[in-house]
């Protein structure tokens, strides 16, 4: 990414010399944190492509991911109409958040509860889980085991998850056929992952289909 010639001389700084930074997912549209940036910061950013903050508790500069490896590549940086504060967009490679969540917004304060747990909840959870495991490996897990095994292994085991969804829908009744949906929709995130993409990209897929 190149250096946007006086792109920092545009910005109203605050009195400390910060300008706050929300960070979003260029595929999916989704917040996945907030941090502040200095001129330094902002100008690191620009020569490498990669998210760098100023942390205000620790005073020093910090790229994104240098210790986890969830790295966030910048697709383009925005700044708003009154030009104090900063809309990132990036491709994120991990999750955002130190707890291991897609995003640093996973806390509700209002508004409902039934809306908010189908809709995302656990698919964000789990999604996380799988993103945060791809990059940093853990001994004993799964889904560590799945994604070294190789796109082979990840697809015989989609396969073999998608017959038992036939086999239970047919003769085992509903709660197996729920359990054995959930054990597919698990695999195809893991799919999904291997292959650097996410469940938005397959309802950015729906939408083409259906026109909406």
């Amino acid at each position: 990414m190149t250096n946007a010639e006086g792109l920092s001389a545009r910005i109203r700084w605050d009195e400390r010399g910060l300008v706050p930074a929300v960070v979003q997912d260029a595929r999916t549209n989704q917040v996945l944190m907030l941090a502040y940036m200095n001129a330094d910061a902002l100008d690191r950013t620009l020569q490498s492509g990669e998210t760098w903050f100023w942390s205000r508790s620790r005073g020093q500069l910090w790229h994104k991911g240098a210790t986890s490896g969830n790295r966030q590549h910048v697709v383009d940086i925005h700044f708003d109409c009154d030009s104090d504060a900063l809309l990132v967009r990036v491709e994120a490679r991990g999750p955002a958040c130190h707890t291991g969540r897609t995003s640093c917004f996973h806390g509700l304060l209002a508004g409902s509860l039934a809306d908010a747990v189908p809709g995302g909840g656990v698919l964000d959870h789990l999604w996380s889980a799988i993103q945060d495991r791809k990059v940093n490996p853990r001994e004993g897990s799964y889904t560590c085991h799945l994604l070294s095994q190789g796109e082979t292994e990840i697809l015989k085991k989609v396969g073999e998850e998608a017959i038992e969804v036939i086999v239970a829908a047919q003769s085992e009744g509903q709660e197996r056929m729920l359990s054995e949906l959930a054990d597919l929709a698990y695999h195809a995130l893991v799919l999904l992952a291997s292959r650097d993409l996410s469940w938005r990209d397959v309802e950015g897929a729906l939408a083409q289909r259906f026109g909406q």
